[in-house]
């Protein structure tokens, strides 16, 4: 596949039906702008001014346990909570429409050490990770249409707390970005009578164009639509629609690629890299999930280096999003990097 490196190009996204538009060139103009501080030093294994590290006290005055593998509790500040659910619409006016949502927020910490991130944790740790979603997913999937795991990693991501963890956010409504991917892989399966990501895979492994790393199971690629810079997408080798469907095999395979990928990361640029990672999935309680293959996006913000960023601004906002690097480019840099 020949794509233009140089020449400006609009890529078409399949999952959200969006364009993106490419102008790599413009990694080679002058940066004067904003420059992110960058951590100097490591975080020791436990702080006690941690609200999520092993026996201390949280901000609402709760004590977290001893815990020694990962810990989950309902956030101290969710962004959803149990209720009634109710709807309502004004019938005079189709402009003021209006839902109450139920829900709950949990935060996981990965582990009790305050000082390593997913990418430090042995293949042992990560597996426990997943398997804690694996759990938290079964059982709040009874109740709730839609469970969002995912993580915010670093300041320059907003994470209110430097304790590795991540956040489930659960709801009884089907989030818009995952209405939109439910859409366009509902018709692409309807068009071509297999999932579209699946697909997708199959030929980004043939094309070896932006293959990050992969196993027998699973694989990590910088989408041929990749918004972020350094964006990944983490996808299964085999028919996986949600959580509950990986087995042992499988959860040891995945945490080989997080693991491999997320060093790849860390040593791009020589630091703690941040992004924001999510999973999707099949939603819970609807008809047929047969288009749906489960997934993991990674969003970093990361551009240049360790300190210069993208923004997400201007054009961006108001037209469409761009990138200012080829995903092949994106795609070459982090395969060549060490694993470890």
């Amino acid at each position: 596949m020949i794509v233009s490196e140089n020449n400006p190009h609009r890529r078409y996204n399949p999952l959200t039906g969006e364009w993106i538009l490419v102008s790599a060139h413009r990694t080679s103009r002058p940066w004067q702008g904003l420059k992110e501080k960058v951590e100097s030093t490591r975080p020791h294994s436990y702080d006690q001014n941690c609200y999520l590290c092993p026996g201390n006290l949280r901000a609402n005055g709760e004590k977290n346990p001893d815990y020694k593998g990962t810990f989950v509790f309902t956030n101290d500040f969710p962004a959803l909570i149990p209720q009634k659910s109710s709807s309502s619409q004004r019938k005079d006016n189709s402009l003021f429409r209006w839902k109450n949502v139920s829900g709950t927020s949990r935060v996981i910490c990965y582990s009790p050490r305050h000082d390593l991130t997913m990418s430090e944790l042995p293949l042992s740790g990560i597996q426990s990770v997943i398997e804690t979603w694996i759990k938290q997913y079964q059982e709040l999937s009874k109740e709730y249409n839609w469970v969002q795991i995912f993580e915010n990693k670093g300041d320059i991501m907003g994470a209110s707390n430097p304790h590795p963890h991540g956040q489930i956010w659960s709801g009884n409504f089907i989030p818009t970005q995952v209405d939109k991917e439910n859409f366009f892989l509902e018709k692409y399966y309807r068009d071509h009578s297999e999932p579209l990501l699946l697909a997708y895979a199959d030929k980004e492994l043939l094309l070896k164009e932006r293959i990050v790393c992969s196993n027998e199971s699973w694989a990590a690629f910088v989408p041929f639509w990749a918004t972020w810079p350094f964006e990944t997408i983490v996808i299964p080798l085999n028919p996986l629609r949600r959580f509950t469907d990986i087995t042992t095999k499988k959860k040891r395979s995945l945490a080989q690629v997080l693991k491999t990928l997320l060093i790849k990361y860390d040593n791009l640029f020589n630091v703690r890299f941040p992004y924001s990672m999510g999973w999707h999935g099949a939603p819970n309680h609807i008809e047929n999930d047969s288009h749906w293959t489960l997934h993991a996006h990674f969003y970093p913000p990361l551009l240049r280096s360790a300190s210069v960023r993208k923004f997400m601004v201007g054009y961006e906002m108001l037209a469409e999003a761009q990138r200012d690097l080829t995903p092949e480019s994106a795609a070459q840099k982090l395969a060549e990097l060490p694993g470890v």
